[in-house]
């Protein structure tokens, strides 16, 4: 996935800016985004304030950290049920 270019704190200053009464078209224009980037942004962070949005983050990298290493154990007891179960 690539890397966006504003940080979680850029991001919620421009939500903010926008609920200040800027229209989304002119948001949009002056900070080069889509609006439909607009739109997934505000879905995730609309209502965050920044510390929130790192705590968000944190959680995010530690829940993929979780699921990798719950797959590589279910893989290992997967190829360890294989083993055994064949004579």
């Amino acid at each position: 996935m690539r890397k966006s270019r504003f940080t979680e704190e850029q991001i919620i200053a421009v939500l903010a800016e926008q609920e200040r009464g800027l229209s989304t078209a002119e948001m949009c224009r002056r900070h080069g985004v889509s609006q439909t980037t607009f739109y997934q942004w505000k879905a995730k962070f609309g209502g965050l304030n920044v510390s929130e949005a790192r705590r968000l983050k944190t959680l995010e990298a530690e829940n993929a950290r979780l699921k990798k290493l719950l797959a590589d154990a279910m893989l290992d007891n997967a190829v360890l049920k294989d083993l055994l179960g064949k004579p």
